[in-house]
């Protein structure tokens, strides 16, 4: 991955929803962000240090989900197409939820942190979800860290707390907000 701290500052970035046909050619720059994310310590159901390999089948995984019609998911790019950050939609719910959908593993590389690219990616999904005619959406994160400060920000309602619920990457126990949002 090139160093983006310096040069991302001016690039536009644009955030879409990719088609099953080329979900497969993205899990290579998936598999940096997530290593990143991970490594910098996110809570996103991986434990460090995480191989390429490990995140390659997982996003295999996901690819095989969007092809389904399972997932959505949702990648931000550069003006080059270099991926910077990802999340995605789970749409394949019980029968008695089909106006649900979750909200699955919000990502940015930590080098393009602080600069809206969870704003855009949270519009986009929440955008993508209505296209799929899902008016609720449920996601957890980590309380207090700055994905649960943003969900808050952009009008997410928390329901409650799970002490103890998930492990940190380096294997401390962390506690789990779960929120929601009522689309249109």
């Amino acid at each position: 991955m090139r160093d983006t701290a310096t040069d991302a500052v001016s690039e536009t970035i644009g955030v879409r929803v990719l088609d099953a046909g080329e979900v497969d050619g993205f899990v290579p720059a998936l598999s940096e962000v997530l290593i990143d994310c991970v490594h910098a310590g996110a809570s996103v159901s991986f434990m460090a240090p995480l191989t390429r390999e490990r995140a390659d089948a997982f996003w295999r995984k996901v690819a095989e989900g969007v092809r389904s019609g399972e997932r959505a998911l949702l990648v931000a790019e550069d003006t080059r197409g270099h991926v910077v950050g990802t999340v995605q939609l789970v749409l394949g719910q019980p029968e008695n939820q089909p106006h649900r959908a979750d909200v699955a593993k919000m990502l940015v590389h930590s080098a393009f942190r602080r600069r809206g690219i969870g704003a855009m990616l949270m519009t986009a999904v929440e955008k993508a979800a209505l296209t799929a005619g899902k008016t609720l959406l449920v996601l957890d994160t980590v309380p207090e860290l700055d994905g649960e400060r943003l969900y808050l920000r952009l009008g997410w309602t928390p329901v409650g707390r799970v002490p103890g619920f998930a492990l940190m990457p380096d294997g401390r126990p962390c506690d789990t907000a779960f929120l929601y949002k009522k689309l249109a």
